[in-house]
């Protein structure tokens, strides 16, 4: 039977990545649930036993149900019936294969019917959902939300709503308004306090709302009454049997169909505070978008997989001119350059998940007991990481989801062109994840703050200090090389003094510091792994040119220049 798991050997090389064992002591805290819950481990590879299978029956459930489900899906569609939406077919069908399989709420504590798995194997998951079908990757990583509730809301609000996601519950974040996308400090739909009833009650308009008539939905909302700033702004979570709304419209997409994504009307909805006042927009929606880039993250990559392996099975059987088009140096080559970033966006994808994983263990623990010095210098310095990581690998994983998926049509030929193949499907899936959850320009905007503290060079020279075998040194020199070209462009960058200097050339130090970083990444698959050292030997030779070309454009730029590209 076909695996989505199985099937891809970087899965399981990632899943036992050595860092993995000290994630899995501080996520099981030393393995205290293992006389109180049949199925908590009891050691680390137990832990890593479950793990293993879990992924291995959503990889069979991804292979031989939501895949074969993904073209009806998307023409079927959702509908909106008396002001609420209906799934597709195929979309009610997937979910209930992954509710029967217990896999809704994995990350979520035991005592909330989840699986307490940490991060890594949650985003394996959500790769192999998305490349089954991208669409209901959105309703199914939408659980996401309820780690900001495990996180943020009263042990109340935490009891009520978490183990209801293990039943089957569907999850939304209202954020965006109409006038409200990017900028949700302009947000407008207010929260009322009635003090006679006690609850807080929604008034308003969302809008662009992904699977927005979930049963459990966390809603930004102005809380505090003549404030126009996200100081005012507070979070909620609402449930939808609760009454008070309803969805306006779905609105007709180019991509991702079978995730509704709707217009929403709030008319004195009840809804529950979540933490403090105040903090919503400042804090708890922060920590839920960092989440959700890195779902896109593994959306991406999981499209990416979707449409190489598409692009190199139709390039295996076509034939032209009495030879299949694999045998062509311009197929082959493009076939070998997707394989090659597809690995590279991977290997950054769980490198980010080891970092939050490590920061949101430390910070679970630190609620119980105080950590000592060095526990809280490991906690900030991870946490410092997966906030400079998360940018960085939505802005990559998305824009190399896209070139893949471009290039994918491209070697179908007019076939690709045509709704007979999956890769055209494929195609328009793939724009959306360069768009939502902040654009790549915005992950941009995010990301300088790696280059600009130094935090990315920091750790770029850390991973020059690891322990690699000889026959890799040529491709360390090759990488210590681009960072002191990187390190002078950011110095050259910065002399200027010119913030709209930085932000101009914002981009290009971001790219040049990822190329590095997954040329590093490869390069320590490779020490691991020796079947990864054509990989890492192709994709630095690849970002050689790429970042030298531009450090020179950097060079030789001149802060005049910037009134040319005003004109345009």
């Amino acid at each position: 039977m076909a695996n989505f798991y199985t099937d891809i050997k970087d899965l399981r090389f990632h899943l036992t990545h050595p860092v993995m064992e000290k994630i899995v002591r501080l996520k099981e805290m030393d393995y205290r649930e293992k006389d109180q819950f049949d199925f908590a481990p009891h050691d680390f590879e137990d832990a890593m036993d479950n793990f293993d299978k879990v992924l291995e029956i959503i990889g069979s459930i991804c292979a031989e149900v939501i895949a074969p489900n993904a073209e009806d899906v998307d023409h079927e569609g959702p509908q909106v019936t008396d002001g609420h939406v209906m799934y597709a077919r195929g979309t009610r069908e997937n979910h209930e294969a992954l509710t029967r399989a217990g896999v809704i709420g994995m990350a979520f504590p035991r005592r909330f019917n989840g699986l307490n798995f940490p991060m890594v194997p949650y985003v394996m998951a959500a790769e192999l959902v998305s490349r089954a079908d991208a669409g209901f990757a959105n309703i199914w990583g939408l659980q996401d939300c309820g780690e900001t509730i495990l996180e943020f809301a009263s042990e109340e609000i935490k009891s009520e709503f978490l183990p209801r996601f293990n039943e089957g519950a569907t999850a939304a974040m209202d954020l965006t308004e109409p006038d409200a996308g990017s900028d949700l400090q302009a947000v407008q739909l207010k929260a009322h306090y009635d003090e006679a009833k006690g609850i807080w009650l929604l008034n308003g308009v969302k809008r662009f709302i992904t699977n927005g008539d979930a049963d459990i939905s966390l809603v930004l909302a102005r809380s505090e009454e003549g404030t126009s700033d996200g100081r005012g702004l507070s979070l909620f979570v609402f449930d939808k049997a609760d009454g008070g709304f309803k969805v306006r419209r779905i609105e007709n997409k180019m991509g991702i169909k079978g995730s509704p994504t709707c217009e929403l009307v709030f008319r004195n909805a009840p809804a529950k505070l979540v933490g403090e006042r105040r903090m919503g927009l400042i804090k708890y929606v922060m920590s839920l978008m960092n989440g959700a880039r890195l779902g896109i993250g593994a959306q991406s990559v999981g499209i990416a997989q979707a449409a190489y392996e598409e692009a190199r099975k139709y390039a295996s059987e076509r034939k032209q001119f009495g030879k299949t088009i694999d045998q062509f140096p311009a197929v082959y080559e493009m076939l070998t350059v997707m394989r090659v970033r597809l690995e590279a966006m991977r290997s950054l994808l769980y490198e980010t998940a080891r970092f939050v994983d490590i920061y949101k263990a430390w910070s679970f623990i630190s609620d119980e007991r105080q950590l000592s010095k060095e526990e809280r210098e490991d906690l900030k310095a991870n946490t410092r990481l997966a906030d400079i990581y998360t940018p960085m690998v939505k802005l990559i994983s998305s824009e190399w989801c896209n070139r893949i998926a471009y290039d994918a049509v491209q070697i179908h030929g007019g076939a690709g062109f045509i709704k007979d193949f999956p890769v055209e499907r494929l195609y328009r899936d793939a724009r959306i994840t360069s768009i939502y959850e902040g654009t790549s320009q915005l992950q941009v905007v995010a990301a300088i703050r790696g280059v600009t503290t130094g935090g990315y060079l920091a750790q770029i020279r850390e991973y020059e200090k690891r322990e690699i075998r000889p026959e890799l040194d040529h491709l360390r020199k090759s990488l210590i090389t681009l960072t002191d070209g990187f390190e002078k462009s950011v110095a050259g960058v910065l002399s200027a003094g010119s913030n709209e200097m930085t932000d101009f050339h914002a981009r290009r130090l971001v790219e040049m510091a990822a190329n590095i970083i997954m040329g590093y990444l490869l390069l320590l698959d490779a020490q691991r792994e020796p079947d990864y050292t054509a990989s890492a030997e192709l994709f630095i030779s690849l970002a050689i040119p790429e970042n030298n070309m531009r450090s020179e454009y950097i060079a030789g730029f001149e802060e005049k220049e910037l009134g040319l590209f005003k004109a345009g």
